[in-house]
C-alpha cells in the first residue's frame, strides 16, 4: 500500500511540476546529483553532495534504486559562479567494512584535517555512519576502517558551535532504518509507526575532540509544535522523516529537515544544540521529485539553501543539485521559497 501510496505522490507532483517554470538552474549537468551539504572553507564554497547513477537496481520502497557507489566534491567561488568537480574523493571499494549504498554525506574541518562523513550499509545490510580524512577539502579521503562507534542510520549532518564543540545530527526514516533502533539498540523487525503514535524522532551526539567518535551517548532530539507537543505520525507534514541540518543565527539553533512523503523542508528552533526546537515553518517548498534533502549556509553577508529536484531526467533517483537564497524576517523566522517561479498575475 505504501509503495502505491508513493509512486501515486509522485506521480502528482510530476504532473504539477511540468507545467511549472524552475526558479534556479542545476549546478552541474555532466554527472546527477543529490543531498548538498555546503560549506565554506578557505573563503570558498565546497559542496559535498551524493553522486546519483543508474545501477539498474529495481525501485522500491527501502530506496534500493538509490546505489550509490562514490562520491564527487564539488566548489565554487561564488553563488552562480563556475563550479568546478574535484571528481572522486572516497569510493565504496576503499571502504572496509561497505556492503553497498554510499548515501548523502557531510564534512567539517577540524585539528587541520577535514572529516567526511557518510552513511553507508554494511556488510550485515545494516546502515552505519563512518568517517574519512583529508588534507584537503576536496580530498581525496581515506576511510576509517570500522564505522564510528554507536552510530547508525542515514543522513550525518555536523554543526559546529561558537565554543569549538561539534554536534552531529542524523536518522531517517523508512528506507533509513531509523524506526528500528530504541534506545540506541537495534531491532531488524522495528516497525514503521503507526498514524496515531509519536513519530519516530531524530538523532544527535557530540563529537569527541578526535572528531572519528561520539563523546557521549546518542540522544533523541525532541521536535515540538507551538504547545510543546511531540508530533505524531500522521502529522506527516511536519513530522521528522530525515535530511537534518543545523545553522545558528542570532543565538538561536535552527534544526531544519525533510519531511518526505509530503515533501516539505521544514524548520524548529531551540536555545540549545540538543533542543528541544520548536517547529516554526516551511523552508523550502515541495520540488519536482520524491525526495529533496538541503544544507543552509552563510556565504558573504547573505544565507542559501541548497537543494535537490529532477529537472535533468524527470527519474526519482537521478537528481540535480540547485541554490537559492533564503531571509531571516526580523522576528527569526524563516521566509519560505519556492523552487518555481511564481506567474500569478500581481
Amino acid at each position: 500500500m505504501r509503495t502505491v501510496f508513493s509512486l501515486v505522490m509522485l506521480l502528482a507532483f510530476s504532473l504539477a511540476a511540468t507545467a511549472q517554470k524552475f526558479a534556479t538552474t542545476p549546478l552541474v549537468n555532466h554527472i546527477y546529483t543529490a543531498d548538498p551539504s555546503a560549506h565554506v572553507f578557505n573563503g570558498r564554497i565546497y559542496i559535498y553532495p551524493s553522486h546519483d547513477i543508474e545501477s539498474g537496481t529495481a525501485e522500491d520502497d527501502e530506496g534500493g534504486h538509490f546505489d550509490m557507489k562514490d562520491y564527487h566534491i564539488l566548489s565554487m567561488d561564488a553563488i552562480g559562479g563556475k563550479v568546478t568537480d574535484h571528481g572522486v574523493a572516497l569510493d565504496i571499494k576503499d571502504i572496509p567494512w561497505a556492503g553497498r549504498q554510499l548515501w548523502a554525506p557531510d564534512a567539517a574541518y577540524a585539528n587541520s584535517k577535514y572529516y567526511l562523513y557518510f552513511p553507508v550499509k554494511d556488510k550485515s545490510d545494516v546502515f552505519r555512519i563512518g568517517v574519512a580524512t583529508s588534507d584537503k577539502p576536496e580530498g581525496p579521503f581515506v576511510a576509517e576502517k570500522q564505522p564510528i562507534a554507536g552510530s547508525y542510520s542515514i543522513d550525518p549532518a555536523v554543526f559546529r558551535d561558537d565554543d569549538g564543540s561539534f554536534y552531529m545530527y542524523f536518522g531517517g526514516i523508512w528506507g533509513g532504518q531509523l524506526q528500528r533502533w530504541n534506545n540506541n539498540k537495534y531491532n531488524a523487525a522495528g516497525p514503521l509507526r503507526r498514524p496515531e503514535e509519536q513519530a519516530v524522532l531524530p538523532r544527535v551526539a557530540k563529537l569527541a575532540k578526535d572528531m572519528k567518535s561520539f563523546a557521549g551517548e546518542v540522544k533523541e532530539i525532541k521536535l515540538v509544535d507551538e504547545n510543546g507537543k511531540t508530533f505524531t505520525e500522521k502529522q506527516n507534514d511536519k513530522r521528522f522523516f530525515e535530511a537534518s541540518w543545523v545553522h545558528k543565527y542570532n543565538g538561536k539553533y535552527y534544526f531544519s529537515y525533510s519531511t518526505g512523503d509530503t515533501h516539505n523542508i521544514c524548520y524548529a528552533v531551540g536555545d540549545s544544540p540538543y533542543g528541544p526546537f520548536t517547529y516554526k515553518g516551511i523552508v523550502l517548498n515541495p520540488v519536482k521529485g520524491w525526495t529533496n534533502h538541503h544544507s543552509i549556509v552563510e556565504f558573504k553577508g547573505k544565507w542559501y539553501i541548497f537543494y535537490h529536484d529532477v529537472e535533468l531526467s524527470g527519474k526519482t533517483h537521478l537528481r540535480n543539485i540547485k541554490v537559492t537564497e533564503i531571509k531571516h524576517n526580523a522576528d527569526g523566522t524563516i521566509q519560505p521559497v519556492s523552487a518555481f517561479v511564481d506567474e500569478t498575475p500581481k
